[in-house]
């Protein structure tokens, strides 16, 4: 089966609700959850995993696509131990560099979008 625009769009959608997650932890809504920072547990990492990867795995964005998730997992992860710190206003100043990494996610999806959707 064809990745379509639509799993696409549903990307991008696993994308903001992770940034979400991370923005209700670093505001003391939620607790965090290690699954929040696994690349396996991660919505837009499943999906890499599960169809991108098993069909385009050799575009080389593809493999960047899961390199720049990995780092702004570990970045959330990073930001959240120091608010678990008591260093709530650099955790959340510390969003901005997720949305750096979230804006070059965004760039490789459209790179692999480009080369993989007829």
């Amino acid at each position: 089966m064809d990745i379509t625009n639509l799993d696409f769009q549903q990307a991008r959608i696993k994308q903001v609700l992770f940034k979400s997650r991370l923005r209700s932890v670093l505001y003391g809504v939620r607790e965090p959850d290690e699954a929040l920072f696994s690349l396996r547990q991660n919505p837009l990492g499943e999906w890499l995993e599960a169809v991108v990867k098993p069909r385009y795995g050799t575009v080389p964005a593809v493999q960047q696509l899961q390199f720049e998730l990995t780092r702004m997992l570990d970045t959330a992860r990073s930001l959240v131990q120091q608010y678990q710190r008591g260093q709530i206003e650099e955790a959340r100043a510390g969003l901005e560099r997720i949305d750096t990494h979230a804006t070059r996610i965004e760039d490789l999806l459209q790179a692999v979008e480009t080369s993989t959707v007829a």
